[in-house]
């Protein structure tokens, strides 16, 4: 079974994604060695907090050029999704790039509280990494900006307006939902990770 190295910066929902991994008997490693990362089978890449906190500390440590150049199987969560986008709004930061997609603040609704925190589901896929969960199932979004449909989308959830809860793009996949806390359906696409 391949190894996972999880990317340490100051932004990552670490313990939480090294529990998920625990829960279905894979190791991992937890580094902000570029060579390790660079060498790593699979890599999961968390996140919690501000955009522009967050590349700034990728930008400290070298990562932001390294990340977009990697091969391997890689999975970026919630913030660590909306910085392998190009913008962000939140922080007026550049990102990644990875996805040629801006990141942007749900707009204002009567009723609609934001951020969006809770249980919403997922449906249209177009993804590997979706094997085995059912249209409709439901995750664990916490999150006041989004990244809008594009050709980079492969599963949907509505909040406001229709938005990507999952984006890829060749060897990168991304969740705007907390993989690492979203259950079953969470668990089996840890495991179609592992598995690609």
């Amino acid at each position: 079974m391949p190894e996972v190295t999880i990317i340490k910066y100051n932004a990552g929902n670490v313990m939480s994604v090294m529990y998920a991994l625990e829960r279905i008997g894979v190791q991992y490693k937890l580094t902000d060695n570029i060579e390790e990362i660079q060498n790593a089978d699979r890599i999961i890449f968390p996140g919690v907090g501000e955009a522009s906190t967050a590349m700034k500390s990728l930008q400290e440590n070298g990562l932001h050029q390294v990340i977009p150049s990697l091969k391997q199987p890689f999975l970026g969560t919630c913030v660590g999704m909306q910085l392998l986008c190009k913008h962000s709004e939140e922080g007026d930061v550049d990102c990644l790039g990875v996805f040629d997609t801006p990141i942007v603040k749900f707009p204002q609704k009567p009723d609609f509280k934001i951020p969006q925190t809770g249980w919403n589901s997922i449906s249209n896929f177009k993804s590997e990494l979706l094997n085995g969960v059912k249209e409709g199932d439901y995750v664990y979004y916490n999150h006041s900006f989004y990244a809008p449909l594009s050709e980079y989308t492969v599963a949907e959830t509505d909040y406001i307006l229709p938005y990507s809860g999952m984006l890829q793009k060749d060897n990168f996949y991304a969740c705007q939902f907390h993989s690492e806390i979203s259950g079953d359906v969470g668990e089996q696409i840890f495991k179609n990770f592992i598995n690609l």
